[in-house]
């Protein structure tokens, strides 16, 4: 049989794993620090534990941090493992949409028509995002994030919970950059710069840094 490893045993991924359980493999949850064997019924494994099953090895990544989950992803396909999406069943994905390898749809999300989403990314329940979107890798929206159409993200965006961002115009997007935080409950009302966080309604600069 087939073997499905999330790596990441806390809150997030005790969320997504009976989403994950759905695909019929065999689960496991993968971590690098020690600590409980069984999580919630489901065997916990380290990397080279779960390298050492010996079989078809699928993976997903929940972490939230976005540079170590690009970091974890670098590590498990050069040691071959298969990114695999992971969909709650009452997610909603409608016309032309394009999603990278390795995201994950928790219950209650959508994606409307025409957009273009990168690799891993994380969609929290109630979250959606509208048409003619352009999302780049690595991208966090956490619970009820409402992105609007014609909005373009960068890779390693983290959208707090709430957040609401005015949708653009064709050839006019909403542009946030690499590397930005949207703060909880923050509405996005003009481009943000990479790298900077932004909070309050209209969202404003609370600070700045060079994106990694």
């Amino acid at each position: 049989m087939p073997i499905f490893g999330l790596f990441g045993a806390g809150g997030f991924g005790r969320e997504v794993m009976p989403i994950a359980r759905e695909n019929g493999m065999q689960p496991y949850f993968v971590v690098s620090s020690p600590g409980p064997r069984v999580v919630n019924g489901v065997p916990v494994v380290s990397p080279d534990e779960f390298f050492e099953l010996r079989a078809d090895l699928y993976f997903n990544v929940a972490v939230s941090d976005t540079r170590e989950r690009e970091r974890i992803v670098t590590s498990f396909m050069q040691r071959g493992a298969i990114p695999l999406p992971v969909r709650a069943r009452s997610t909603l994905v409608y016309d032309e949409n394009k999603i990278g390898a390795g995201s994950i749809f928790c219950a209650y999300t959508y994606v409307t028509s025409n957009a273009q989403i990168g690799r891993f990314f994380h969609c929290n329940p109630f979250s959606y995002v509208s048409h003619d979107c352009v999302i780049g890798d690595y991208v966090t929206f956490t619970p009820r994030v409402s992105c609007s159409g014609w909005v373009v993200i960068g890779n390693h965006v983290y959208v707090g919970t709430g957040a609401l961002i005015r949708n653009g115009a064709e050839g006019k997007p909403i542009v946030i950059g690499d590397g930005a935080t949207i703060g909880m409950g923050a509405v996005v009302t003009a481009d943000v710069p990479s790298g900077a966080t932004v909070v309050g309604n209209p969202a404003r600069v609370l600070r700045r840094s060079p994106p990694a």
